[in-house]
C-alpha cells in the first residue's frame, strides 16, 4: 500500500491528539518534507526534542555506525562505551555533586526513576508537586501532573501522598499581590503545607520544572528556585529538577536550573538527550545513588547501545556548534520581535521564555485565556508550512521552540509568517 494510501484518522487511535495534518516522508535541519514534496519549517522540534536539528549528519552517522556494532547491550548484562561516554559528557556538564547517570527510555520513566530514588534515599512516603506543571503520563508521574485534568481524568484512585503547591505565574495573579511578589506568596503556600497537610519530614522531594513547559511556558522569578532550594536543605527534603524539556540547551543553557543559580540534589533528562531516539536519564551525587539497592530499579532498554551513541553525538554537537548559545542569541532576537509584534496586536497578552524556549499568551480585551485566537494561528501558520504547536491550562499559550541550528534569517523568515498569522487571527 503506498503511503498516499494511508489514512492516519483510521490507523492512529484518537487518544493520540495529532497537531497537525502532516504525513512526513522526511526531514533536514529545521525543516520536514511531507509526503506530497511540501516543505514545512518544524517550529515544533518534535516538542524540543530535536535541538540538533532534524537528522544532523553527525548524529546519524553515529547511529548508523552503531547499529552495525550492537544495538541491544542489555545495562544489567553488558557494559558498553556509548553509554559510559554518554554518562561522562552528561556529567561534564553539571556541577560536580551530579557525577552518576541512571539511563531509562522516556521522560515518564526518568521521574518515575527519580521519585523512587528519593523515597529509597530518604526513607520518606510523601512527595510535592507544583500545579500546573506535566511530569508525565505513567500511573505515577501523571499523579504528579495537574497541567490539564485530562491527563489524570478518570484513572483514579491515584498514587497517595502527593501534594501540590502553587508555582508563581506573575502574568495571572490571583493573590492581589505585586506580580513581583507572587513568588513569595507562593513559597509560603507551599510552606502552609507543612502546617496543615504534610510534616516535612515525611517528604522525601520536592520536583519542580525550573520553567513551566505544558503547563504554559511560565517563568519564575530566581528567587523562587532559590527559596525552594533553601527551604530543602532546612528540611532535609531533596529537590528534583526535571529538565525533561527545558535541558539540552534549549533555554540558551545546558541546564535550566543554571540561569537560577541553584544545584538541585536529583536531574530529569529526556527529550533532547539524543536527537530523536528513545533515551532518558537520572543524574544524581554518587552517595545518593548508592542507596538504590542492586535490583531495586532496572529496565531491559535503559541505555540502549545505539541511543547513547546518538546522545553522544548530540552533546558533541552541542558543544562544537555552540548551539546553547545560538539559542540565547537567537532566542532573544525572536523574544524582542515577538514583543513588538504584541504592542501591534492586543490580542497577545505576554511573550515570555529564555532562549528558544519562548511562550506567546493569546488573550481576550479582558485579559482571560484566548484559546480561540491561538487556533487561528496555528490554522494560519500551517497554511504558509509552519508548524506550532500549544501550552498551557486552555491551550492559550503557542510556543516556539524550533531548532537549536536556528539561523538569524530562518527567524527572520518565521516572524514573517508568525506576523502573518496573528494579523490574520485578530
Amino acid at each position: 500500500m503506498a503511503a498516499t494510501e494511508l489514512n492516519p484518522q483510521e490507523i492512529i487511535p484518537r487518544v493520540l491528539t495529532r497537531y497537525s495534518p502532516v504525513v512526513v516522508d522526511r526531514a533536514e535541519g529545521l525543516y520536514l518534507w511531507d509526503i506530497h514534496g511540501e516543505r514545512w519549517a518544524d517550529f515544533t522540534s518534535g516538542i524540543a526534542v530535536v535541538n540538533t536539528g532534524h537528522c544532523h549528519p553527525k548524529v546519524v552517522a553515529a547511529i548508523r555506525e552503531q547499529a552495525g556494532k550492537i544495538i541491544h547491550a542489555q545495562a544489567n548484562i553488558l557494559a558498553h562505551e556509548p553509554m559510559m561516554r554518554l554518562a561522562q559528557a552528561i556529567t561534564a556538564t553539571m556541577p560536580p555533586k551530579l557525577n552518576q547517570v541512571f539511563f531509562s527510555n522516556s521522560g515518564a520513566e526518568a521521574v518515575e526513576g527519580a521519585v523512587k530514588l528519593a523515597k529509597a534515599a530518604t526513607g520518606r512516603p510523601a512527595i510535592i508537586a507544583f500545579r500546573g506543571a506535566f511530569h508525565g503520563r505513567t500511573h505515577l508521574a501523571m499523579a504528579l501532573t495537574s497541567s490539564r485534568v485530562k491527563v489524570r481524568g478518570h484513572y483514579e484512585p491515584l498514587v497517595p501522598s502527593i501534594y501540590y503547591a502553587p508555582y508563581p505565574y506573575p502574568f495571572r495573579n490571583p493573590y492581589g499581590v505585586p506580580p513581583d511578589e507572587v513568588d513569595l506568596v507562593c513559597l509560603a503556600e507551599l510552606e502552609r503545607l507543612f502546617e496543615t497537610m504534610v510534616m516535612p519530614d515525611d517528604v522525601a522531594a520536592i520536583i519542580v520544572e525550573p520553567m513551566l513547559g505544558e503547563g504554559g511556558y511560565i517563568l519564575p522569578p530566581k528567587r523562587f528556585l532559590q527559596n525552594l532550594r533553601r527551604l530543602c536543605d532546612q528540611y532535609g527534603i531533596l529537590l528534583i529538577a526535571d529538565e525533561i524539556q527545558t535541558g539540552v540547551g534549549r533555554t540558551g543553557r545546558m541546564w535550566a536550573f543554571e540561569h537560577f543559580e541553584i544545584v538541585p540534589d536529583i536531574v530529569t533528562v529526556a527529550k533532547g538527550i539524543a536527537s530523536g531516539l528513545p533515551l532518558s536519564a537520572v543524574v544524581a551525587n554518587r552517595e545518593l545513588m548508592d542507596k538504590w539497592a542492586p535490583g531495586a530499579h532496572g529496565g531491559t532498554y535503559g541505555g540502549n547501545a545505539v541511543a547513547c551513541a546518538a546522545g553522544v553525538a548530540t552533546f558533541e554537537v552541542m558543544r562544537e556548534e555552540r548551539l546553547p548559545e545560538n539559542a540565547e542569541r537567537v532566542g532573544n532576537f525572536l523574544m524582542a520581535q515577538l514583543r513588538e509584534l504584541q504592542d501591534e496586536f492586543p490580542v497577545i497578552g505576554e511573550v515570555r521564555g529564555l532562549g528558544l524556549m519562548i511562550g506567546v499568551e493569546f488573550v481576550k480585551p479582558d485579559r482571560s485565556p484566548n484559546p480561540d485566537a491561538v487556533k487561528r494561528v496555528i490554522q494560519r501558520a500551517q497554511e504558509l508550512r509552519t508548524l506550532l504547536i500549544t501550552a498551557g491550562e486552555h491551550d492559550q499559550v503557542i510556543r516556539v521552540i524550533p531548532p537549536l541550528i536556528i539561523s538569524q534569517r530562518q527567524a527572520e523568515e518565521f516572524l514573517d509568517v508568525f506576523a502573518e498569522a496573528v494579523k490574520s487571527a485578530s
